[in-house]
C-alpha cells in the first residue's frame, strides 16, 4: 500500500510486479483497487502493474472541487508521471474507460488498452426519458422557489439514477459532470491497440455501445462476454484473465 500526492490530493494506489512493461488499472465509479485485484495478481509476474483509487473513492482523499473527465486525465497524467511510467498498458472498467480513452486520444503515449463495460457514449433516449427530464427540470426549478427549500431535499433524493442519489456534495457534481460528457469524438484519434470487453446482458453500458466503439476506434476489437452484465470482468476473472493473455502475448518480456 502506498500513497503519492496527485493534485494536491492524498492518493492511494498499490504496485505489483518488479519487471516488464508498465500496466495502470483504472476502476470504475465507486470502485476501488481491489476490485481490479484479481487482473493485478495475474499480470504481476511479467509486467510492473499499478493501481489506483480515484479522488473520492477507496483510500484516495476527496478532491476539494468537482472534476470532469478533463479534469481526472489531467489526474492521471500527473499520477503516470510522477511514478515514471513509460508509455503503458492501460486497462479500465466503466468509468476508468471514459478517462483511458481522453488520455490516449488527446496525444499521451499508450501501449494498448483493455476496456471493459466501457461507459462514454450518449444512451440511446425514448420519449419516457425526456419527458422525465423535462418534468425533472421543471420541478427543479419550482423547489427554488421561496418557501420551497424545505421540500427540496425530499424530493430529489428520488429522483435520477442509483449512482446520483447515493453521492452527494462534490462527488454528485461530478457525477452529473462525467455523465453529460461524450467520448464519441474522441474514438477517431485513439492511438492505441484497443480490447474492447462488454458482456450480452450490461444493463449500464449495452453491447450497442463496444459496438460503435469497435467500429470508430482505428484498431480495435471486440470481445463478448454471454450471459454477463457490467461487471462481466470481475464475475468472469479467470477467462477475462485468458482474454488478457491473448491480447498481450508478445509483450511479456517488453515490446
Amino acid at each position: 500500500m502506498s500513497y503519492i500526492i496527485i493534485k494536491n490530493i492524498k492518493t492511494h494506489y498499490t504496485l505489483l510486479g518488479e519487471k516488464g512493461l508498465d500496466v495502470v488499472l483504472l476502476p470504475g465509479w465507486k470502485q476501488n483497487t481491489e476490485m481490479m485485484l484479481y487482473i493485478q495478481k495475474f499480470l504481476e509476474k511479467n509486467f510492473k502493474v499499478y493501481s489506483l483509487d480515484w479522488p473520492g473513492f477507496g483510500k484516495s482523499d476527496l478532491m476539494e472541487t468537482s472534476y470532469s473527465t478533463e479534469d481526472y486525465k489531467e489526474f492521471l497524467k500527473e499520477f503516470i508521471s510522477k511514478l515514471n511510467i513509460k508509455n503503458p498498458i492501460l486497462i479500465g472498467h466503466s468509468f476508468g474507460c471514459r478517462i483511458a480513452i481522453r488520455y490516449n486520444a488527446e496525444g499521451n503515449d499508450v501501449y494498448k488498452m483493455i476496456l471493459t463495460g466501457a461507459a462514454g457514449l450518449k444512451p440511446k433516449r425514448g420519449l419516457e426519458y425526456y419527458a422525465k427530464v423535462y418534468s425533472y427540470k421543471t420541478g427543479k426549478k419550482i423547489l427554488g422557489l421561496p418557501g420551497m427549500k424545505k421540500y427540496k431535499d425530499k424530493v430529489m433524493k428520488n429522483v435520477g439514477s442509483e449512482d446520483y442519489k447515493n453521492s452527494s456534495g462534490v462527488m454528485r457534481d461530478t457525477f452529473v459532470k462525467v455523465v453529460n460528457e461524450d467520448v464519441e469524438p474522441l474514438l477517431s484519434k485513439v492511438t492505441a491497440e484497443t480490447l474492447l470487453v462488454f458482456g450480452d446482458k450490461d444493463d449500464a453500458t449495452p453491447l450497442w455501445m463496444g459496438k460503435i466503439m469497435e467500429e470508430k476506434i482505428p484498431n480495435a476489437g471486440l470481445a463478448i462476454f454471454e450471459n454477463q452484465g457490467h461487471y462481466a470482468y470481475f464475475y468472469e476473472h479467470e477467462r477475462f484473465n485468458l482474454v488478457l493473455e491473448a491480447f498481450l502475448k508478445g509483450d511479456y518480456n517488453g515490446k
